[in-house]
């Protein structure tokens, strides 16, 4: 039998400074098997650097068809994109040719930046693509506020993201890498 994912609800309230926008979002997040409380942080992580009303927890690690974020337009058509990791130049050469936006959020430093040299000057030519290198640091600070029902306040101001909840506050800055 399969393991099945485990379900972890998140409130979030979003004040973005940078893009004025302040909105609360009730979020239901499957956790696959194989994803840790790391990756799963870095999902809301994104979700808050690129909230909007549309945007959208996909099934993520469980199909290789969809991202692990995205919004889309009311007619279909795939705004942005947002995948976690450090997928292969064809899926993002395919997202590129699918979505208006295009945002890869990597981590584990020292691969991401290995990852990155092989695959920059085949990627450089998309104008849509965005590659940010979340911390090491930020990573694990970020899943010691993982629990089954969370309540976390996220500050973006100057590219800086405070997050909290209520009792921890921990600062991310992200590295923008294109």
């Amino acid at each position: 039998m399969a393991i099945k994912a485990t379900i972890f609800k998140a409130d979030i309230q979003v004040t973005d400074m940078d893009r004025h926008y302040y909105q609360d979002h009730q979020l239901t997040i499957a956790r696959h098997p194989s994803e840790n409380d790391e990756r799963m942080m870095l999902r809301l992580l994104a979700f808050a650097l690129h909230a909007h009303e549309y945007l959208a927890l996909s099934k993520g690690i469980s199909s290789d068809e969809e991202p692990d974020i995205w919004q889309k337009s009311l007619s279909g058509e795939v705004e942005v994109w947002i995948d976690l990791g450090q997928p292969d130049e064809k899926r993002i050469r395919q997202a590129c040719g699918r979505a208006q936006k295009v945002v890869i959020y990597t981590y584990h430093e020292r691969s991401a930046l290995l990852w990155w040299q092989s695959v920059q000057t085949k990627l450089n030519r998309f104008a849509q693509l965005k590659v940010i290198l979340i911390p090491d640091s930020a990573m694990q600070n970020m899943a010691q506020l993982a629990v089954r029902n969370m309540q976390l306040q996220y500050t973006i101001q100057d590219g800086e993201v405070l997050i909290s909840n209520g009792s921890t506050a921990m600062q991310v800055m992200p590295s923008v890498l294109k």
